[in-house]
């Protein structure tokens, strides 16, 4: 018998609830049947992506099918497949597909290997020690690696285990207390914090970055060098306090490691000289940085300002121009064709839920009922906050949580008189944060967990307190660097 293409069982309660949604529950006042409709396809969207009905792409398609087909977006054939078709015309979801493929040039060149082990070669003498090494490793290429799972799967853990069986620490053998434990929880939990930092970090930001612009009216545009200065204080303090706050939440039986040092050494000799693909992957990653910062604009003027998206393209096409990556390698750069498709499926029916009022409807009931409360702006911001990080617990996908909930949340924040610019940072770095929490919670968490170093409750304990300590840094930290550059 022939292997269905989808999960029957996650499947059939994506359809149910999309049909319960509309044919059931009555439509209540102050909607459209149209605004109505496009709930229960994008509620139905949604449960398939969290019961992985099928891959997200796929369904992202199916998506797409069913709301031109449903006619929700327009009045005729021909609009109703433009507006459906409507974001892939985004700037910023090229800009993830680009960032991308330009980062399969520092896994195939071997120059993420080398900066990783570099930074042990450094630090490598102490397990605290290696413990920032992985950190600062993982912070040094996260401005051009937007798959999150890449950079702490793909990268990092090689060298993290590479480290621990150097020790002689296996889960196998029970041995994961040596160093292994502690290792492979600073590999994980570097992650969450660098995915904060910058825009092209993690593949879920642009996204956020779009739902902030449609929350505010387009008054808030957080710009790539906008948002990672905003970010650098909190993510600086985090990055620092993450590897001895494990160090002493799970301390690892081995203290001193001199032969991590040698290790590392060894691991750069074999790879030799810097080769002429890695000086050049280097150069683009350095030229990016400049464009993405805007440096050339403060020496020549306005007029060689580039938009964020046309650097990546200009740093793909150079990598492309120098033979460092070829066409063969971006065509099988399956990860980035994924993601362009199942991020403009996603933005355009979080945009169309804006444009039928289903969000202002939303918020306005939910406002009402924060105001019942009697809390005031600030202890709204709080509850909305800490329900938006911790209801990550029933997300398998960081971007599925973030366009399920954020753009409300948003809305009923800003309306209660949060200030704009601290509320949706916090919102924003609060989308990564959540990424502590548990063995699903995004890409990266079942390639570390699956290593074995840790137990289940090991892993939700760590995550529940990082979670915790990070927040707290973004919200105290963040907030007095954010009124210092003005945001409030």
């Amino acid at each position: 018998m022939p292997t269905l293409p989808f999960k029957p069982w996650s499947t059939a309660i994506a359809v149910a609830i999309t049909l319960f949604i509309w044919l059931v529950i009555p439509l209540p006042e102050g909607l459209t049947p149209n605004a109505w409709l496009m709930l229960a396809i994008f509620v139905g969207t949604i449960a398939a992506i969290i019961g992985k009905a099928m891959p997200i792409g796929a369904i992202s398609v199916i998506a797409i099918s069913i709301v031109a087909a449903s006619g929700v977006t327009g009045d005729t054939p021909g609009e109703a497949i433009n507006v459906a078709l409507s974001s892939y015309a985004n700037p910023l979801i090229w800009l993830i597909a680009i960032a991308i493929m330009i980062s399969r040039g520092l896994i195939k060149t071997g120059l993420g290997a080398r900066i990783g082990y570099y930074f042990i070669s450094i630090f490598g003498k102490r397990t605290l020690g290696i413990g920032y090494g992985l950190a600062f490793s993982e912070l040094s290429i996260a401005p051009v690696t937007p798959s999150n799972t890449a950079r702490g799967g793909g990268i990092i853990h090689p060298i993290m285990r590479s480290i621990a069986h150097s020790f002689d620490s296996h889960p196998e053998d029970n041995t994961s207390g040596k160093i292994g434990k502690y290792l492979a929880l600073v590999n994980y939990h570097s992650n969450p914090i660098t995915s904060a930092m910058f825009i092209t970090a993690t593949a879920p930001n642009p996204l956020t970055v779009q739902l902030i612009s449609s929350a505010t009216g387009a008054e808030i545009q957080l710009s790539w060098l906008t948002w990672a200065i905003a970010m650098l204080l909190p993510g600086l303090v985090a990055i620092l306090a993450m590897p001895y706050i494990l160090y002493l939440l799970y301390p690892p039986e081995i203290k001193e490691t001199p032969n991590a040092t040698q290790l590392a050494k060894d691991k750069l000799t074999e790879l030799g000289k810097l080769s002429r693909n890695e000086g050049i992957m280097l150069f683009v990653f350095f030229v990016l940085l400049l464009l993405w910062a805007d440096i050339p604009a403060i020496f020549l003027g306005d007029a060689v300002t580039l938009n964020t998206t046309t650097s990546a393209f200009i740093g793909l096409s150079m990598l492309l121009l120098t033979g460092v990556l070829t066409w063969e390698d971006v065509l099988k750069e399956k990860n980035a064709w994924d993601t362009l498709l199942w991020f403009g499926a996603l933005i355009m029916m979080a945009s169309q839920l804006n444009e039928t009022g289903l969000i202002t409807w939303f918020s306005a009931n939910m406002q009402d009922w924060i105001t019942m409360m009697g809390i005031g702006w600030a202890g709204a911001s709080a509850l909305l906050v800490l329900t938006f990080l911790y209801t990550h617990y029933f997300f398998a996908s960081t971007t599925a949580h973030i366009t399920a909930m954020m753009a409300a949340f948003l809305t009923v924040g800003l309306s209660l008189g949060a200030p704009p610019m601290p509320f949706v940072l916090i919102m924003a770095a609060t989308s990564s944060i959540m990424m502590t929490l548990t063995h699903y919670a995004t890409g990266t968490s079942p390639v570390i967990f699956g290593s074995g170093y840790l137990t289940l409750g090991e892993w939700w304990k760590a995550g529940f307190i990082m979670s915790v300590v990070n927040l707290l840094i973004w919200v105290v930290v963040g907030g007095l660097w954010w009124k210092l550059l003005g945001h409030y």
